[in-house]
């Protein structure tokens, strides 16, 4: 996953630059020139351009099209209805993830279970997984809505926070993948229920609690890609 200037796309070779920017670039800008009377410049231009395919100009690249980015972005924004959609889904998972750091969600409760067998219920005393799942699933589709309309975004604040958290996640991602959560295609959460449901509550609530946890400082970015839009 590439991310310069904050642009989130799955850029992977040579051919994914050219197709997202759509333009048929004379790269000869990035070596100088070339010569038409010389046919040694011509052969070590085309090598050059073969180089840049295998990567070996790799780094040089990034930075041409970070350039473009930058430019790009610098000229327009987005138009104010994608900023009041980009908006709402902000305020949405800021809204989940705080939900998240409620205590009373981390609470033992009395809670009446069914034998599957027998049919016979009984009241014990345990965490309320449904209601911990449900919280988790809204804070993880919230979240993945975000991503989305960020990675599509051409307002540079939206994108630098939506970077930033998604770049928070990824060094995140061993303690989620203990929770159940793994980062998926295009930098989406993907959530496995049964292993969030077996996961220790210590663990979850280092995850969802605190002004510092990942949830906290999910909706911390949140509210930075909401008052950017």
């Amino acid at each position: 996953m590439v991310k310069e200037n904050g642009i989130m796309s799955e850029i992977k070779s040579f051919s994914d630059y050219t197709s997202k920017y759509n333009s048929n670039v004379d790269y000869s800008a990035l070596f100088g020139g070339t010569s038409d009377s010389s046919s040694v410049g011509n052969t070590n231009m085309l090598s050059d351009y073969a180089a840049i395919k295998n990567g070996s100009y790799g780094k040089l690249m990034k930075a041409y099209y970070a350039k473009q980015d930058a430019e790009k972005l610098s000229g327009k924004g987005d138009t104010s209805q994608k900023l009041t959609l980009m908006k709402t889904s902000a305020d949405s998972l800021k809204k989940s993830a705080d939900a998240l750091n409620d205590a009373s969600l981390w609470e033992k409760k009395k809670i009446k279970k069914k034998d599957e067998k027998t049919g016979e219920e009984t009241e014990v005393e345990d965490y309320d997984w449904d209601a911990i799942t449900k919280k988790v699933k809204s804070f993880i589709d919230d979240y993945n809505d975000v991503v989305k309309e960020a990675g599509e975004s051409n307002t540079k604040d939206v994108l630098r926070n939506a970077s930033w958290m998604t770049g928070m996640t990824d060094k995140t991602s061993h303690l989620l993948s203990k929770i159940g959560i793994t980062i998926g295609k295009g930098n989406k959460l993907e959530l496995d229920e049964d292993e969030l449901k077996k996961a220790d509550i210590s663990s979850l609530k280092t995850v969802f609690t605190g002004y510092n946890s990942f949830a906290g400082k999910t909706a911390q970015k949140a509210a930075g890609i909401s008052n950017a839009a």
